[in-house]
C-alpha cells in the first residue's frame, strides 16, 4: 500500500521511546498527522506534556494513571497532577481496569472512578483499558455518564460490545486484528464510524516493536476486515478522532 493516507495513531507511549525523534520523522513520512501520546503516571505524564509542547499540532497529551502501576502510597500524588494539568490534555487516558495485574480491585475501582469523575469535571473523553475487565469497566464508565469513551484494543465480547456501541463508545483497533481472533471479531462486529485507530507503540506484534507509523498496518487489517477501502477507512477513522479528542487533525 504504498499510497499516503491521513491517519491518526489514538494511542502511544512516546515517553517510552529512545528513538523519539526519528519515529515522528518516521510517523509524519508514513502519512500520520497527529499521535495521541498516552500517560500511565507522574513521570510519564510530564515526558509526554514536553513531547506535546515540543511537537505541537502533532502530539497531544492524554494523561493517564494505568492500572498496572498504582501503589495505594502513590494514589493522591498521580491523582493531584491529573486534576492540576487536565485542561493541558486532549483525552484522559490510559485509565481503567486490570484484572491481571496484581492490584487490589477495590484500590483499581477507587482510582479509576476519581479519573473518571475529573474526566466529567474537566470535559474530556477517556481511553479505558480494560484487560479481563470488561464489563466492570464499561459500567463504571456508563454509570458515570461519561459522553466520550474509547475502549482500548477492544478484546472482550461480542454482547458487550454491542452495548458499548449502543452507549456511543468507540473502541481501537491496533496491528494485533492481523492475528488475534478476538480483536478481529470485535472489528469486523464494529461499523466503521465506531473506530479509532492506533498502535499502543512501543508494543510488540508477533515479535516486532511498534512505532507510530505503523498505525498504517492498523489500517490495512481494518481495511481488509471491514472489506472496505483504505481511503474510506482512513478518512471515517481520523473524523472519528477529530470528533472524539475535539482536534483537527
Amino acid at each position: 500500500m504504498g499510497e499516503k493516507y491521513l491517519l491518526v495513531d489514538g494511542h502511544a507511549h512516546l515517553n517510552e521511546l529512545s528513538d523519539l525523534s526519528e519515529s515522528i520523522r518516521e510517523a509524519k513520512g508514513a502519512g500520520v498527522g497527529g499521535i495521541i501520546a498516552v500517560g500511565m503516571d507522574i513521570e510519564s505524564n510530564k515526558k509526554i506534556l514536553q513531547t506535546a509542547e515540543a511537537n505541537s499540532q502533532f502530539v497531544y497529551p492524554a494523561l493517564g494513571y494505568h492500572p498496572w502501576v498504582i501503589r495505594e502510597e502513590e494514589i493522591e500524588a498521580n491523582l493531584s497532577f491529573i486534576r492540576d494539568h487536565a485542561e493541558e490534555g486532549v483525552a484522559l487516558g490510559e485509565i481503567g481496569l486490570d484484572y491481571k495485574v496484581k492490584v487490589k480491585k477495590e484500590l483499581q475501582w477507587k482510582v479509576f472512578g476519581e479519573l473518571l469523575g475529573i474526566a466529567l469535571e474537566s470535559d474530556k473523553p477517556v481511553v479505558v483499558h480494560c484487560r479481563y475487565s470488561h464489563r466492570r469497566a464499561f459500567d463504571m464508565v456508563k454509570e458515570r455518564k461519561i459522553e466520550r469513551a474509547v475502549f482500548h484494543w477492544y478484546s472482550g465480547p461480542l454482547r458487550l460490545l454491542d452495548e458499548i456501541l449502543e452507549a456511543g463508545y468507540l473502541i481501537s483497533a491496533t496491528p494485533a486484528s492481523a492475528y488475534s481472533p478476538p480483536h478481529r471479531e470485535a472489528i469486523r462486529r464494529a461499523p466503521i464510524e465506531s473506530i479509532l485507530l492506533e498502535t499502543d507503540t512501543p508494543v510488540s506484534y508477533q515479535g516486532r516493536e511498534s512505532r507510530p507509523k505503523d498505525v498504517r498496518v492498523t489500517l490495512e487489517e481494518v481495511s481488509r476486515l471491514k472489506g472496505l477501502d483504505p481511503s474510506v477507512v482512513s478518512r471515517q477513522t481520523t473524523e472519528n478522532a477529530s470528533r472524539f479528542f475535539k482536534v483537527r487533525f
